[in-house]
């Protein structure tokens, strides 16, 4: 398919031939380095987000995320601890030096997340909230879009257009794999959008291995066809206990787990002709 049929003009290579990159507080998405952004799902307590920021960035990690806010499918399951959560994950990464992530879901939350995140995210539950994408366009923060559940390329990259049609021209694309009739994984993760994505558009595209699999064991292997897909970088939770994580514990990476995957992604590096560039 054509170019000019899947995007809107903002997102497009016919609007910006050269890549786009997104820098923030030192670290870069995009360009010739990878990022690596890791930290728990859920900001649980102080303690559990400062422990888990030392470890990704002793490690090597670049961003670190953490949820404060957590759109769950059960109104049962934990929540985060909205603004105290987002207080403690500021603290983690001004102790570490790392930009942090987390996750925005209602425009009027917009400010408040702002004042406490150097980057926003908008998950795939909302990646057609257009008032949400509005806001967000509106402020001077970069954001992280998560592809939908069962989205197609074309649709999340209009939905992109939404952000920097509003004045935002600093978007970071996340494929976290899409709903399929395969149930051995919690999603199917679409390599395929990585090329497609970075033939048709200028935005920095990384992957989440996470979300894709539902299970820590697959997100090594995920990671690294990721990069070799020629993803920008990876996003992956990392807990410092998975087995007492509130929030998706069997998909989060233990801290040797972590340290594996760098180890890895490092050792990929002369191959991939790019690397980690820690802060």
């Amino acid at each position: 398919m054509a170019a000019k049929t899947l995007v809107g003009r903002l997102v497009s290579r016919e609007h910006k031939r050269e890549d786009t990159v997104v820098s923030v507080r030192g670290a870069s998405v995009g360009g010739p380095g990878l990022t690596v952004i890791a930290g728990p799902c859920a900001v649980e307590s102080r303690e559990q987000v400062l422990e888990a920021a030392r470890l990704v960035k002793a490690a090597g990690a670049t961003i670190l995320r953490g949820g404060a806010f957590k759109p769950r499918t059960s109104p049962y399951s934990f929540q985060g601890l909205g603004e105290e959560g987002l207080a403690y994950l500021a603290e983690a990464g001004e102790e570490t030096g790392l930009p942090v992530v987390s996750e925005v879901i209602e425009a009027s939350d917009v400010p408040l997340v702002s004042d406490y995140v150097d980057i926003l995210q908008i998950g795939s539950r909302n990646m057609q909230n257009y008032a949400l994408l509005r806001r967000a366009g509106k402020t001077n923060r970069p954001v992280l879009l998560k592809r939908g559940l069962a989205a197609t390329l074309e649709e999340w990259l209009l939905a992109a257009e939404y952000i920097m049609d509003a004045g935002n021209p600093a978007v970071i694309l996340c494929e976290r794999g899409i709903r399929t009739y395969e149930t051995a994984t919690r999603n199917t993760l679409d390599l395929a959008a990585v090329p497609v994505v970075k033939a048709i558009s200028h935005l920095p595209i990384i992957v989440d291995p996470c979300h894709a699999s539902g299970d820590s064991a697959y997100v090594l292997p995920l990671a690294k066809a990721a990069l070799g897909a020629g993803a920008d970088g990876v996003m992956v939770e990392v807990h410092p206990c998975p087995g007492e994580a509130l929030c998706d514990g069997e998909q989060s990476l233990s801290p040797a787990q972590f340290r594996e995957l760098m180890d890895q992604v490092n050792k990929m590096s002369p191959v991939l002709g790019r690397g980690v560039v820690s802060q």
